[in-house]
């Protein structure tokens, strides 16, 4: 059964993509491709010109699932060191990195405390700080918000957002919430319902500081997150993407 078709894009350094599309159209088999978790049937995944053939050195990954995803009789500081000690760092360092990570997500005083203690809102803060202290340049994240309810949710976006800002990792993030994904990403990726390729490239041209109170109401995310909406329900229904009615100011990148 074939699952993904022609999926081809660029991500360039340092910019936050989110990719949505209708549910079941292949986004994690896709994203698990990407950080070389699964072998593709044909086609490639090229990182920084690099083929992918196993998980990259560069690139870390945020997923759904944060209660499986953190070991239950390790303490936080633990869970955050593990892939750490497979870099030759001194203990000195992984501490250092440890404790910095924690403190970015706003868990500088949890690093004794099991994941159990914790809610999941805070849990899955310790699972963006373990990605963080790999120092990646690349991260992947795998609707990483579903799991929690819509306040922690909406503090984790600016949380997510923030950290992009300021360390400069390129993002590349599946979400099936078209309003997460129009107020995170700089560029919106819409899928077609599979066998899926690529429907469109829309690029965000929201203002670069961006919160929950204002971006959400601003007319312009409003129209933007219509259109993706728009996209992906014609998506199910099968209908071309020229046929869809909705004019919308885009600009898809050139080819690198």
């Amino acid at each position: 059964m074939e699952a993904v078709r022609d999926l081809t894009f660029t991500v360039d350094a340092g910019e936050l993509v989110c990719l949505v599309g209708p549910s079941g159209c292949g986004k994690t088999t896709l994203l698990k491709c990407m950080g070389g978790l699964l072998t593709p049937t044909s086609g490639e995944v090229l990182l920084e010109g690099r083929r992918v053939s196993g998980p990259p050195p560069g690139m870390a990954f945020v997923f759904q699932e944060y209660g499986r995803s953190l070991f239950p009789w390790m303490r936080v500081g633990e869970n955050v060191e593990l892939p750490l000690r497979q870099k030759g760092l001194s203990k000195a360092r992984r501490r250092e990195l440890v404790r910095d990570a924690l403190e970015s997500v706003g868990l500088a005083d949890a690093e004794g405390a099991y994941p159990w203690q914790l809610s999941g809102g805070m849990q899955q803060r310790v699972a963006i700080a373990r990605a963080l202290a790999y120092e990646p340049r690349v991260l992947l994240m795998d609707e990483p918000f579903a799991a929690v309810d819509a306040q922690t949710r909406a503090d984790l976006e600016d949380l997510v957002r923030g950290l992009w800002r300021e360390r400069g990792i390129t993002i590349l993030f599946v979400t099936h919430d078209i309003d997460e994904a129009v107020y995170l990403g700089e560029r919106v990726i819409v899928l077609s319902a599979s066998p899926t390729v690529v429907r469109e490239q829309l690029k965000v041209d929201l203002p670069a500081e961006r919160d929950q109170l204002h971006t959400r109401v601003d007319p312009r995310f409003a129209e933007l997150r219509t259109h993706v909406y728009e996209q992906i329900q014609a998506a199910k229904r099968g209908t071309p993407q020229a046929a869809v009615g909705t004019t919308v100011r885009t600009d898809t990148p050139p080819p690198r």
